[in-house]
């Protein structure tokens, strides 16, 4: 025993000796390099069996930070590899401590090597790495002990056992849920009659069902892998503190995001208020508008044609109104993230919505000047049908003739549109033909005949009393133009009305043997091409009669 004191008692004495002669080294060093510039800081971690014991950040004895941490580490394997009991101690000096351990020097710490921008000491920082060092010996004993060795590989074996067990019951599981939503699914669409809606229908709830039931199930089976693989690292000493790392990552996500969940509640809290609050608004003037609209009201500044569209545009400056208040209540708005979307949405409407914007007031415009209203016979530039729609980006006609116009907004608003509903007053619309008579053809008798094949046509009112104008004389002929109200309500009716006042006409002007066409020649005729007094009043015309245009009577 007196052998054994007095070998531990001189160990410990040529341990101090070493750290005195360092510190003497380090003292010259330092004033040699006095005056010279500060060179950067350098922090060279100490690792032991994947352990951060200690971090060094300065120069000893002339050698820098990352050669004595190398140094530093040898030396701790190499008492490591023939240590006791085990024992740390401090051994404070005037200018560094030495940590030994079982009487053997294990590190040096200096002044330094704290750590000065977090406000370390440098006894904290040695009362750090004793911590650190008395945990790797603590691994150290438990890595030599074959017994608890066998134990964390029985233990890795049942986490195994029951990880492979785990995924077989989410697999099997798996597939006995997506068995169950077909089933489900199939039974509640039967009842839909149209065999194609019924099928795509199917299809779409079946590939929604099966996306959410794999991933739930690849979410089940990575975080128990994840938990299988950090428990595994836990039982080895060696690999514990990466078990330790993957722990800390998953509590430490785990404590973030319910932290940001939490502390964003509040905000939440105030962003919902807005959008309620937004949203009773519109329920509260939503009624004025249906009653206007089912109404039917046709004047004022608000109609049932203004209605919807109005509803709509004061429900979007609402919620817009709203998104803007509710933005910075939004957990993350004032991140980097929200700040580059707000930048990419404005270049893009910068770049791609000048022309969009244009169609969408255009669009505005025609529906609040009321130039055109759903279910108007109207001509735009060369096409003529009935106003189905009045988009927010288009107006749509139906000729009639089986097709549909699409229009732009802005080109319907820079081209000039003729509308033969206004004039009617009511229901249906003005229907006009065409004619071109020579002049040899008495234009009493020519209204009389066009008058005759008005009357005549189905869906043509008497009142208000079908007119001819002459609307031109040409070189050649005489232009007539007959206009009558049609009671026609759809595109179709309107088109077969027109096509049947074109057929009277023509049946007419053959029944009294009046030909249809516009005669060109050239020479002058060897007889004046005049129509004699006595065939003014030609049948049908009849003399003392009071034409609708004024003229005059026979």
């Amino acid at each position: 025993m007196k052998q054994l004191a007095c070998s531990v008692t001189l160990r410990r004495a040529l341990a101090l000796a070493l750290v005195a002669l360092a510190l003497c080294f380090s003292l010259v060093a330092g004033a040699e390099s006095e005056g010279t510039p500060d060179a950067p800081l350098v922090e060279a971690p100490v690792v032991i069996y994947n352990r951060e014991v200690v971090v060094l950040r300065s120069r000893f004895l002339g050698v820098p930070a990352t050669e004595r941490a190398r140094h530093t580490a040898q030396r701790i394997e190499q008492v490591l590899a023939h240590v006791g009991v085990g024992n740390v101690t401090v051994s404070p000096t005037a200018g560094a401590n030495a940590i030994l351990v079982d009487g053997s020097l294990a590190l040096f710490i200096t002044p330094g090597d704290v750590a000065a921008i977090d406000g370390e000491t440098l006894e904290q920082a040695t009362q750090n790495a004793v911590t650190a060092l008395k945990r790797v010996i603590a691994e150290t004993h438990e890595a030599r002990d074959r017994e608890r060795l066998w134990r964390a590989l029985a233990r890795s074996g049942i986490a195994t056992f029951a990880l492979l067990m785990l995924g077989f019951l989410v697999l099997r599981a798996r597939s006995w849920l997506e068995r169950r939503f077909i089933e489900l699914l199939r039974r509640s669409s039967s009842r839909l009659s149209d065999a194609g809606t019924h099928q795509i229908y199917v299809e779409r709830l079946l590939r929604i069902s099966h996306w959410i039931v794999q991933t739930a199930a690849a979410f089940l089976l990575l975080l128990a892998t994840y938990r299988w693989t950090s428990f595994v690292l836990n039982q080895f000493p060696y690999t514990r503190a990466w078990g330790e790392e993957l722990d800390g990552f998953l509590v430490g996500a785990a404590t973030q995001i319910g932290g940001a969940v939490v502390r964003a509640l509040p905000d939440l809290l105030i962003a919902l208020v807005i959008f309620l609050l937004a949203r009773g608004l519109i329920g509260v003037v939503r009624p004025l508008f249906d009653g206007i609209e089912r109404r039917g009201n046709t004047s004022g500044w608000l109609d049932a044609d203004t209605a919807k569209p109005t509803r709509r545009l004061f429900s979007f400056a609402v919620w817009l109104f709203a998104m803007v208040m509710a933005y910075p209540y939004l957990p993350g708005s004032s991140s980097e993230a929200f700040k580059g979307i707000s930048v990419l949405l404005g270049l893009m409407v910068t770049l791609g919505g000048s022309s969009l914007f244009g169609q969408w007031a255009s669009g505005l415009i025609l529906l609040y000047s009321r130039t055109l209203r759903i279910g108007e016979f109207v001509r735009v530039g060369e096409h003529e049908g009935t106003v189905t729609e009045l988009g927010v980006f288009t107006t749509k006609i139906s000729t009639g003739l089986g097709e549909d116009v699409s229009l732009p907004n802005a080109w319907v608003l820079g081209t000039v549109t003729r509308n033969y509903s206004r004039p009617a007053h009511g229901r249906g619309f003005m229907l006009r033909t065409k004619v071109t008579i020579g002049y040899d053809s008495p234009w009493r008798q020519v209204e009389a005949m066009l008058l005759e094949a008005a009357g005549a046509t189905d869906g043509v009112s008497a009142e208000p009393v079908p007119r001819v104008y002459q609307t031109g004389l040409s070189d050649f002929y005489v232009e007539y133009t007959l206009v009558c109200h049609a009671t026609q309500e759809r595109a179709d009716e309107r088109a077969r009305a027109s096509a049947a006042l074109n057929a009277n006409v023509i049946d007419t002007f053959n029944r009294y043997g009046v030909q249809i066409m516009s005669p060109h020649y050239l020479a002058d005729p060897a007889q004046r091409k005049t129509v004699p007094i006595e065939r003014w009043h030609a049948t049908p015309a009849a003399p003392g009669v009071k034409h609708e245009d004024g003229g005059p009577k026979g």
